[in-house]
């Protein structure tokens, strides 16, 4: 028989679906994938479940119902001071990988070049070759993850089309600075380049760090796509529902793609997410707050047993350097240990790379987005698998140490 896509059958199923099936094999603890373990906010969830029943469960807009669309262009005012007009502007999708999908397909034509910064999340690459586009990749360094300006200025060119741009960061957690921004604004706007602004962590920063959407900066109203997404705001993972602030132009072809890929989303679920995005201010505060208590937790518990842990600026995850515990593995195969024998659950950051064979092997990456219990249960099983594994290295030394005298 004839062979299937070339570029899918070469596509390996994504590293979270890997590992989560794993998880539940050996009956583990996912920190790996990044989902809380409880519910969103009350309110928007009952608003989900009385909209079922208000009799406007039929195909909604292509764009989004109105009332979503609207709390979209309100919430760029009120948190980033941008501008929106929600008829012509705002695109709502199931998800925001569909939404990174469909802006994708609305900016590229086959051989664009698309620049893009590692690690990066693992949909982007397949993504951007599906539409016969090239990358060009530039990688962040550990343990700070600073842009590498050199690096980033070369990878533009001629053919330049488009930047992927993720900040908050996963898996790094880092949160771009101003300067950083105002430098990736300058190469877009000398090579008339386009930026798909993957925001989905944009309210989840900590320690006076605050996003900055790339969007809000002098020139780059008509160069960006911004997207956002409701089950990271809002805990609600499941639902996914994603939106879109693009120019009117640019969001027009965005949604043409969308119509090609889902057409719309649940209407019942926009309705209630508008409902969450005109929550208090203090819903909004609260979140990072209470995440950042969440990250302290598990770093300190991660630090004790013997992890260097890395800075996290934002998102739901802390990377930690696993070489201090001394362990003669990779960071792929120290993750498949960790689950099978200690019941804890994390990825390998080396997946978040084209090329893992070239990328730094001693890093992985936990979700801290769980109940305290959760967190805590977690450290218990990582200590004592670790105490094992020192106690056990310890009797063998002794062992060896007999046998020689």
């Amino acid at each position: 028989m004839k062979p299937l896509n070339s570029l899918l059958a070469a596509t390996g199923t994504t590293i979270f679906t890997v590992m989560s099936a794993l998880a539940a094999e050996h009956g583990a603890i996912n920190l790996g994938q990044g989902f809380p373990d409880e519910e969103g906010p009350e309110a928007v969830v009952r608003a989900a479940a009385e909209a079922l029943l208000d009799g406007r469960n039929q195909y909604p807009p292509l764009t989004g119902v109105p009332e979503l669309r609207r709390a979209v262009a309100e919430a760029n005012r009120r948190f980033w001071g941008i501008a929106v007009d929600p008829d012509s502007e705002v695109v709502v999708t199931s998800g925001a990988t569909e939404a990174i999908t469909a802006s994708l397909m609305a900016l590229l034509d086959p051989g664009d070049e698309v620049v893009l910064i590692e690690p990066l999340y693992d949909t982007y690459l397949p993504v951007v070759r599906m539409l016969g586009a090239v990358p060009r990749l530039v990688r962040l360094e550990p343990p700070r993850w600073d842009l590498p300006r050199a690096d980033l200025a070369a990878a533009f060119g001629q053919r330049t089309k488009a930047l992927l741009l993720n900040t908050p960061h996963n898996p790094t957690a880092k949160v771009f600075t101003t300067a950083e921004l105002a430098f990736l604004a300058d190469l877009l706007a000398r090579h008339d380049a386009y930026a798909v602004c993957d925001e989905v962590y944009e309210h989840i920063t900590f320690d006076g760090w605050r996003h900055i959407p790339l969007m809000s900066l002098p020139g780059m109203r008509e160069r960006c796509v911004r997207i956002g997404s409701a089950g990271k705001t809002f805990s609600l993972t499941g639902w996914k529902v994603g939106y879109v602030t693009a120019p009117a132009p640019l969001a027009r072809s965005i949604a043409k793609a969308h119509q090609l890929l889902t057409f719309t989303t649940p209407p019942n679920l926009q309705r209630a997410v508008a409902v969450g995005l005109g929550l208090p201010d203090a819903y909004f505060a609260g979140l990072a707050e209470g995440l950042a208590a969440k990250r302290d937790r598990l770093a300190r518990g991660l630090a004790a047993i013997g992890f260097e842990v890395l800075e996290a600026r934002g998102s739901y995850f802390v990377t930690a350097d696993i070489r201090p515990l001394g362990m003669a593995r990779d960071d792929a195969a120290f993750c498949r240990w960790l689950t099978e024998t200690a019941k804890v659950t994390a990825i390998p950051v080396s997946a978040f790379y084209a090329d893992p064979a070239t990328a730094p092997r001693h890093l992985v990456r936990f979700a801290f987005c769980k109940r305290d219990a959760t967190i805590d249960e977690a450290l218990r099983r990582l200590a004592t698998a670790f105490a094992e594994r020192r106690s056990e290295a310890a009797s063998e030394a002794l062992t060896g140490r007999a046998a020689r005298a």
